[in-house]
């Protein structure tokens, strides 16, 4: 009672915490108390966990200090769990050691795990924990006469024996020592297991006391957190309704900036509607905030790409958050918002390697250390690494890991611990191993951010999340992709060095004017690349020469096409085919024709799952992108997946579809697996390169 663990207690605890949570199933367990080791990270999914099935959350974390256990601090409510977060974060942020006596937390209880002090000092929000094994020391001792202040505290950190030998490994690897070598100390009790009610009972029935004095923390317990765009900062100006106007404002402005010749009447009626979506969603805030980060760039002088479906918007156009025109390109607004999507959208802003801390910087001090912070990723251990890992706590040379990894069918001649090695490593494959930072993502919340999680110092001077993109997706955040890019930073030393050398002042932001350039167009179609964004690789330099591409339209195509998901399916082959003898093919269903004439008939970029999946197959819009996201691993595969994938089937069918072609289309979208880009994406990189070749060609 009172402290659980999951594999969020960094190697420490051997449980996810769906077994966690079906392990109380199982012990109909009524209430369940997480609290991670110094960590945070799990708080939303658990709570969402128990919820389903029908399970009291609590939230705790455990503090602990070079290993040595001070307190475990329980949160009697969401202010309470703001306060634990709050001063973890105080000390992971600054490196500042733990107190051995625990400060006066609002709304928590803390529970000791040894009387370092009398116990008629203890507060009124402060308890001993007593494990079952020590129940018969109370009697005849000090504390006998304070009993209430005792409460059952019966640590779990796994489930079994197994689970036992896989904690010893953790901490092993945590240490860096070899198994043989572990203390004592160095690792949980074996006693930690997950007990069931009437066990527990049973250890506690001299002092049956102390599980009551337990259950009555937990029934002052609770725990609520939702999953609600309102997490983010709600308004950029005084309220949402000043953020439309303002938004209004500056994108009709834009427009007419943008679209001063004849396509400023299509321009203004798609900003309208994209405006209403907007307003509909709630993102106001969203694309201003934006906005305010690429006005501070350019005041700096920073040339930033904003790419990804960001892209899709011509309100992003308008605002100068993006370059690339989507009424040039037919681009798909629904891909980056609509009103079906659950999930938040958010911008790609690329940076200059060099200029990307100094944007993040004035983000943190634009809106506040305590409602900013970097996304954590999670680095997990993989099979092969594990193995490392494994075999080097077991005293493995590294020559012979090596054998293992390179000639796994030579079993024979493996050390003879090489297959408890695998059993092991197999075990703790996709197990959290350490908080990582997330290439650019940037949370921007409306209450603190202690509020959700604790945060933890980065190299870089910036604290990051104990959750993850996913976590933060779930609970309803936006994110703001602040990123960089050396390819940015090249074209800036380029044009810095031309003025220092030349005294010539290029405008490398003339895009349409560059687009048009017949040396730049001759590059391109030559092939001659090199040094050049995203197009000097040799199969990225032999698909331009087999396509003579020489315009902004093909080169967009080709940047999608080279990526291995379509190349591997052997639809790059189809596309130069098509691209050179478009009469000498079918589309193999009227949908094709219909949805992907521009690149006759290849699904070339993620929007081309949405649009088949829906309009072949009849999933709707949302459906659609979720499907998408899990193709283009945005989304973790979950039960969805199959789900999806089952109605795209039974659709087809009910369509009169044919097994083969349904199984032809099925396979088309499955080969973009991790490797598509959006088509905004594609066409952002695409006007980076041809910068780089204008560069090249002139300079």
């Amino acid at each position: 009672m009172l402290n659980y663990h999951t594999y969020y207690s960094l190697r420490y605890g051997t449980l996810s915490p769906t077994q966690l949570v079906e392990a109380a199933v199982e012990r109909d367990l009524k209430t369940l108390v997480l609290t991670d080791i110094n960590n945070a990270s799990c708080a939303f999914e658990f709570i969402q966990l128990c919820q389903k099935a029908d399970i009291k959350p609590v939230l705790g974390i455990e503090f602990r200090q070079n290993n040595q256990l001070r307190y475990i601090g329980i949160a009697q409510n969401m202010d309470g769990f703001e306060a634990l977060n709050t001063f973890l974060s105080e000390h992971t942020q600054y490196q500042k050691d733990l107190p051995i006596d625990a400060p006066t937390l609002p709304h928590c209880f803390i529970i000791y795990p040894r009387l370092h002090k009398d116990i008629r000092q203890f507060k009124a929000h402060e308890f001993l924990g007593i494990r079952p094994e020590f129940v018969g020391r109370i009697y005849r001792s000090p504390v006998e006469k304070h009993l209430h202040k005792l409460v059952a505290w019966c640590p779990v950190s796994f489930l079994d024996k197994t689970g036992y030998e896989q904690h010893k490994v953790l901490r092993a690897i945590d240490l860096n020592t070899l198994i043989t070598k572990l203390k004592p100390s160095d690792c949980a009790k074996r006693s930690e297991l997950f007990h069931d009610k009437i066990t527990i009972a049973h250890s506690y029935r001299q002092y049956p006391e102390l599980i009551r004095n337990s259950e009555t923390i937990l029934n002052n317990c609770t725990a609520k957190l939702l999953h609600t765009l309102d997490h983010n900062k709600k308004s950029f100006t005084a309220s949402k309704k000043d953020d439309m106007e303002l938004l209004s404002k500056l994108a009709h402005q834009g427009c007419l900036t943008r679209y001063p010749n004849q396509k400023q009447k299509q321009a203004e009626k798609r900003l309208r509607k994209e405006l209403q979506t907007i307003a509909l969603q709630d993102f106001a805030a969203y694309f201003l905030i934006t906005w305010d980060i690429i006005r501070y760039a350019r005041s700096m002088g920073y040339h930033h790409v904003g790419r990804g479906s960001g892209a899709n918007s011509i309100v992003a156009f308008c605002l100068g958050i993006t370059d690339v025109d989507p009424l040039d390109l037919d681009l798909y607004f629904e891909r980056f918002i609509n009103p079906y999507r659950k999930s938040p959208p958010d911008f790609d802003i690329d940076f200059s390697w060099d200029q990307r801390d100094d944007v993040i910087d004035y983000v943190f001090k634009r809106y506040g250390r305590a409602h900013t912070a970097l996304l954590a990723t999670y680095s997990t251990f993989k099979t092969k690494a594990a193995v490392r890992e494994v075999a080097k706590v077991y005293g493995l040379p590294k020559a012979e890991t090596d054998l293992m990894l390179n000639q796994p069918n030579t079993p024979e001649q493996h050390h003879q611990l090489a297959d408890q090695i695998w059993k092991v490593a197999k075990s703790l494959n996709n197990y959290p191993n350490y908080l990582s930072i997330h290439a650019g993502g940037i949370l921007i919340s409306e209450r603190p951010i202690f509020r959700y999680t604790a945060l933890q110092q980065m190299p870089k001077g910036f604290p990051i999340t104990q959750f993850d993109m996913h976590h933060a997706e779930d609970m309803g955040f936006h994110k703001y992709d602040v990123l960089s890019q050396r390819g940015l930073g090249h074209i800036k030393d380029a044009v810095s060095y031309i003025r220092a050398n030349q005294g010539i002042e290029v405008d490398i932001h003339q895009v349409e004017k560059i687009k048009q350039d017949p040396k730049v167009k001759a590059l391109l179609r030559g092939g001659s690349c090199i040094g050049c964004f995203y197009i000097e690789s040799p199969a990225m330099r032999n698909l331009l020469t087999k396509l003579s591409c020489d315009n902004y339209v093909h080169l967009v195509a080709a940047s999608s096409i080279i990526r291995p998901g379509v190349a591997k399916s052997g639809m790059m082959r189809a596309y130069i085919q098509r691209f050179h003898n478009p009469h000498s093919f079918k589309y193999i269903h009227p949908v094709f024709e219909e949805q992907l004439g521009e690149t006759f008939g290849v699904m070339v970029y993620q929007e081309d799952v949405m649009k088949i999946v829906h309009h072949f197959a009849g999933l709707d819009l949302n459906e659609s992108d979720v499907l998408r996201r899990i193709m283009s691993g945005k989304k973790d595969r979950n039960d969805n997946f199959s789900e999806l994938k089952r109605k795209f089937f039974n659709n087809c069918a009910a369509r009169g579809y044919s097994a083969e072609l349904s199984q032809e289309v099925w396979r088309q979208v499955e080969s973009f697996s991790g490797y598509s880009f959006c088509k905004a994406h594609s066409a952002s990189f695409a006007v980076e390169s041809f910068q780089s070749l204008y560069l090249k060609a002139y300079y």
